[in-house]
């Protein structure tokens, strides 16, 4: 497929995102998303970050296999996990779950400066090479257990997980700086929830459930021989 092709497929994706926004916004309370990621949205390559094999389905609103029985996430929740940290440039971010990068790639265009983790050599490896290539020069990769966040470089404007665990972890609470916002999945397998976490000025933490989800889960203490 030619660049051309991929960009209406691009809008094409834009306004079914624009369309779920709006049949969404009962239980998230944005019927529209920020100008700004939609832009974001609807320029960052997708099908870079998929296999060659399947990036003719790259802009579907859908999530699509990468390997290592993990996703890229379906295109709306890209946004909506995005629109609501309420991004501005100077911030900086840390994601859980780097996966194929392209959440990454999307907050790279909005921030200064992302960090992200992944558990698996393979993925974080490829993540890096692509971002590289790709021109993403403000994003720095490394393997490990995102639970644990990246404390070197904390504290976090913002956090984003995108990997479901029972509770938010505390290191993440931790390291996320005050008046900082946090989006994770959290639940047991079946009953996920899309939570926002606010951290106010003075260190205390206010929750709000945004919408039913489904995430491979994150590796907690315990499921992980020798995490840190």
């Amino acid at each position: 497929m030619t660049q051309d092709v991929f960009a209406s497929h691009r809008s094409h994706m834009v306004a079914e995102i624009e369309a779920e926004a709006l049949l969404t916004a009962a239980y998230t309370g944005r019927g529209v998303f920020s100008a700004q990621v939609m832009q974001v949205i609807g320029r960052v390559p997708r099908h870079e970050f998929v296999p060659v094999e399947i990036q003719a389905y790259s802009y579907l609103n859908r999530p699509l296999p990468i390997g290592f029985e993990k996703t890229v996430s379906q295109p709306y929740i890209v946004a909506l996990m995005t629109d609501v940290l309420e991004l501005r440039r100077e911030d900086k971010v840390l994601e859980i779950g780097t996966g194929a990068g392209y959440q990454a790639a999307v907050l790279a265009e909005i921030v200064n400066r992302v960090y992200t983790i992944d558990l698996i050599d393979e993925l974080a490896a490829g993540a890096e090479k692509r971002l590289k290539r790709l021109g993403y020069a403000n994003v720095e990769v490394r393997v490990g257990n995102g639970y644990y966040g990246w404390p070197e470089h904390a504290p976090y404007d913002n956090i984003i997980v995108t990997a479901a665990c029972d509770l938010a972890p505390p290191p993440l609470m931790a390291q996320l700086k005050p008046g900082g916002r946090m989006i994770i999945p959290t639940g047991i397998p079946e009953q996920q929830s899309l939570v926002l976490i606010e951290k106010s000025a003075a260190g205390s933490f206010s929750t709000r459930e945004l919408l039913p989800v489904r995430f491979s889960e994150l590796d907690e203490p315990g499921q992980f021989a020798g995490a840190a």
